[in-house]
Parts: structure tokens; C-alpha cells; sequence
């Protein structure tokens, strides 16, 4: 029986709103291990429905649960299991907003120089949980990074960010791609088995990469843009070379997935950045079934990873976003947490989505909105986050205070149902 099953065998006892109590018994023994190596037990639970109306007992019985040992808090929560607060992190949490990188930059001044060395990486990806003690640590790393490896070399200016001198928009330029050639990317590959060394299960190692359509956007402007034409005409004069370039794409970030989870990455989170910028049915078309692909793909061999998706103004797409098999679906700020939940159903994993502006603010007014859309997520697969990356600027003391805020929330009858009492237990 599914936790989301016991809560609506409960839900149908009556119209009022209902409680779910779970009353651990003895352990029975470790039985067997997992096809991944964790070990797994038998618990058995007193599982008991009652009325919050008057308490009185409607229902109970008892049920055998298996106990998982081993998961980070962050990726039972993206599993959707049951766990005793939301586990937070935040995107671009390692960067420029802290002292110590803004020191180190001064020392290595180029940016694909410390996203692209090994001793580099690590050390940065670890400044946060060092400050902070998140519960994820993602690799220092940009979506960009692993263009090299299949044919598309890249720049990055000071001022104009990332260029790329040979933009690809015709079917000769294709051929200047290639499969992805993983033993140019070994410096991920051997951050991640740092990283998963150091923090060991105590944080979940979160590997990424972008999704095909916002990488082609890089790939077919020749940069960054804010009006997108190039690539945007290309789906009506020339769609059989954008979707040549989408499928090598597709095929490249999967196989970069599997590569970032074989280095002991987690969790993996897509950034479909740029999908925002398309109407809904031309991202349908567009970036949803390569991003699905790679869903299948990466599932295929990394049955147990959790992947999130995360588009930058998602709003319109939130239902869509479902459809590509993701197990956890990114908010950005300018959706309502409740609504993005009522809208997405209890069956899927939520992340985010606090303002990064009210990290600004004053702190009484950070906690109050931090606890304001944990209520909102409720206590089944909602995993903190900001709603976009840390801005620059952002004061050190209000990162800390989120994450310390965060450690100290618990699960209770505050929320409409209650979480099992024991977060190491699955359902």
C-alpha cells in the first residue's frame, strides 16, 4: 500500500478533515539489500485514522513499510517519501555573493579555469556547505561546459558572457558535431567523487546539466540574447536542422547524466532555462519530448536517481512540466507555492520557491515567508529552494539564517496531514 493510497483510504472516511497517526512498533530485521546495495528492513505500523473533528477512531490496522537506510534527506524528499522537514539547498548557493569566492577569483580571475579544474570545483562547491550545511551540494559547473566535449568549443567574456564563434543553423555546421568524448569532462567526473567523499550522506551531491532547447539557444545565437529570433524563426525555416540539432543534443546530455550519477552525483536537476521564452505549445514541441527523452534515457540506467526540472518562468508550463517523467518539478518565484501544488496533484516531487529578493530583507521577514511556503508545499515531496539562483549581493547572514531557519522546522499537526514520525521510513 502507497502512503498517497493510506491517505486517501483515510480521506474517504469522511468529509472533515482527516489526520493520519503512525505509531512505530518493533523492528524486525534487516532482510535483504537492494539492487543498489542499500540495505532494506521490514517495520510494521499501527496505522490509525481519526476525525479531527472529535478524535474518535475511525479506523486501523496494521502494515508492513520497508525501512531504507542510506538516502539523503534530500532525495527522499524528491522520492517522495516521508521525511521529518523539507531538506533545503539553493541554486548559484556557491558564487559571488561570498567573501571566500570573491577572494579566490581574484587569485584565478577565469572563469572556466575554476569550473574546469578539478581542485577548483571542489573547493567552491564546498564553501557553502562549509558556511552553511545545506542539504545539497551541487558541483561548481556551468550548463556550458560540456559543449567542448562534442564539437561546439566556447568562450566566455567578461562582458558579454558566453560566445561561441560558430554558431550552428545549417545542415553543413552539423557536422561539426559529434557523440560527447566523456574523457574531456573527467574533471566533472572526479569532482563528484570528491564531493561524494566529503559530505559523505550527510547532503545529497547534486550533479546538472541544461536541457537541449536552452542549450541550442547558446549554440544557434552564437551567445546570449534577450529576443531569441534567431533560434525562434529557425522552427519554421529551417526545423529539420534544429531538430537534428536537438536530438545530438538529447543524446550528449543524457549520456552526460548517466556519467555525472556514475561519478556519485545523487540527484541530477535539468535547467531548461530559456523554455520560459516559448509559447506553451511551441515548447511542446520543442524542448518537452527531448527532455522526456532524456528522462527515458537516463532512467534506463539510473533507474533510482531523482531528476528535477527547472524552467525560469514556468508559470504557463507548470501541467506540461509533468509530462516529461521528472521527479521533481523547480518554481520559480513568481508562481504561488499552494497553486503550483493544487496544480501539479500530490504525486509529484515540488522544489523552491522563496523570492531570492527577501533574502534582502529583514530576517523576521525571510522566516515568516520560508515557513509560509513549506506550509503552502506540505510535508510530502517539497524540497526548499530558492525560486531563482542567489543574486549578487546577497548578505552571507540571511543565506545562513534560510538554511538555520530550515533545520529548525518540523513536520506537525500544523499541516493538513501528518508525516511519518520516523523519517527513515518509506512507504
Amino acid at each position: 500500500m502507497s502512503f498517497s493510497s493510506l491517505t486517501s483510504a483515510c480521506s474517504s472516511l469522511g468529509s472533515s478533515c482527516v489526520q493520519l497517526g503512525f505509531h512505530c512498533n518493533s523492528l524486525d530485521g534487516v532482510l535483504f539489500s537492494s539492487s543498489k546495495g542499500r540495505k532494506l528492513a521490514l517495520k510494521r505500523l499501527n496505522v490509525s485514522c481519526s476525525s479531527s473533528s472529535d478524535g474518535e477512531l475511525e479506523n486501523h490496522s496494521n502494515v508492513l513499510v520497508l525501512v531504507a537506510y542510506g538516502d539523503p534527506l534530500l532525495v527522499k524528499a524528491a522520492k517522495g517519501y516521508p521525511v521529518s522537514r523539507p531538506p533545503a539547498w539553493m541554486m548559484r548557493q556557491a558564487g559571488r555573493y561570498m567573501a571566500v569566492y570573491r577572494k579566490l577569483a581574484e587569485k584565478y580571475p577565469s572563469f572556466r579555469e575554476r569550473s574546469e579544474t578539478t581542485d577548483l570545483i571542489v573547493k567552491i562547491s564546498l564553501q557553502p556547505w562549509e558556511a552553511f550545511r545545506p542539504d545539497g551540494v551541487i558541483i561548481f559547473s556551468d550548463i556550458l561546459t560540456p559543449l567542448p566535449a562534442f564539437g561546439v568549443p566556447f568562450d566566455i567574456e567578461e562582458v558579454k558572457g558566453p560566445v561561441i564563434q560558430s554558431p550552428i543553423r545549417s545542415e553543413e555546421q552539423l557536422k561539426a558535431l559529434h557523440p560527447i568524448d566523456l574523457e574531456k569532462l573527467q574533471f566533472v567526473g572526479e569532482s563528484l567523487k570528491i564531493l561524494r567523499k566529503e559530505v559523505g550522506d550527510h547532503a545529497a551531491v547534486l550533479g546538472f546539466v541544461g536541457a537541449p532547447w536552452t542549450i541550442a539557444t547558446y549554440i544557434v545565437e552564437g551567445g546570449t540574447t534577450r529576443t531569441y529570433t534567431t533560434i525562434k524563426s529557425m522552427c519554421h525555416t529551417a526545423p529539420h536542422v534544429l531538430r537534428a540539432l536537438l536530438s545530438h543534443l538529447t543524446q550528449a546530455i543524457a549520456d552526460y547524466i548517466i556519467f555525472q550519477v556514475e561519478s556519485g552525483a545523487h540527484c541530477i536537476q535539468i535547467f531548461d532555462s530559456w523554455g520560459g521564452q516559448l509559447p506553451p505549445h511551441m515548447w511542446e514541441h520543442w524542448s518537452e519530448p527531448y527532455i522526456k527523452e532524456i528522462v527515458s534515457l537516463v532512467r534506463s540506467k539510473c533507474p533510482e536517481t531523482p531528476i528535477v526540472l527547472y524552467i525560469n518562468g514556468n508559470g504557463g508550463l507548470l501541467e506540461r512540466m509533468k509530462g516529461t517523467g521528472v521527479d521533481v518539478i523547480g518554481l520559480d518565484w513568481t508562481v504561488d507555492m499552494e497553486d503550483g501544488r493544487r496544480r501539479l496533484g500530490s504525486e509529484i516531487s515540488v522544489q523552491g520557491n522563496v523570492d531570492p529578493a527577501y533574502l534582502f530583507s529583514p530576517l523576521p521577514a525571510l522566516t515568516d515567508e520560508i515557513q509560509r511556503v513549506v506550509k503552502c508545499a506540505g510535508p510530502r515531496g517539497h524540497i526548499l529552494n530558492l525560486g531563482h539562483g542567489v543574486l549578487v549581493g546577497t548578505p552571507e547572514e540571511a543565506v545562513a539564517h534560510f538554511f538555520e531557519v530550515t533545520r529548525n522546522l518540523t513536520y506537525d499537526t500544523s499541516f493538513q496531514n501528518r508525516a511519518l514520525e520516523e523519517p527513515k521510513l518509506v512507504v
